[in-house]
């Protein structure tokens, strides 16, 4: 069987439907079933759009592309910073000074003994 898309003004139509069904008395597989949608659906759609206004969940479902836009956005803008970095040599591999562990006061060794 084919799967239906519904936009979300028609989600939000059908989970009023529902309402007015439960309101009546009506069992929610009942209402469901003359709904045209699984319970699954109904409970899934209830979880995600349950109190919002048609204008409500259309500004959330922007607000959410437009969070994916700038995640996309920020995603490349780091790689291309990692990428200029390491061409420009920013972090060149280096040795740097290690520090003495066993000496008392972790003093920074410079590779040789100080006994010259």
């Amino acid at each position: 069987m084919a799967r239906k898309r519904y936009t979300v003004e028609q989600i939000i139509a059908k989970l009023r439907e529902a309402e007015i069904e439960l309101a009546k008395g009506a069992q929610t597989p009942e209402a469901c079933r003359k709904l045209g949608i699984s319970e699954n659906t109904y409970y899934r759609w209830r979880k995600e759009y349950g109190g919002l206004r048609v204008d409500q969940a259309q500004r959330l479902k922007e607000l959410e592309r437009e969070k994916g836009r700038l995640k996309r956005l920020l995603a490349e803008t780091m790689l291309d910073n990692a990428i200029l970095k390491e061409v420009s040599g920013v972090f060149p591999i280096t040795s740097a000074p290690t520090t003495d562990r066993s000496s008392p006061a972790g003093q920074c060794v410079s590779g040789s003994s100080g006994s010259e």
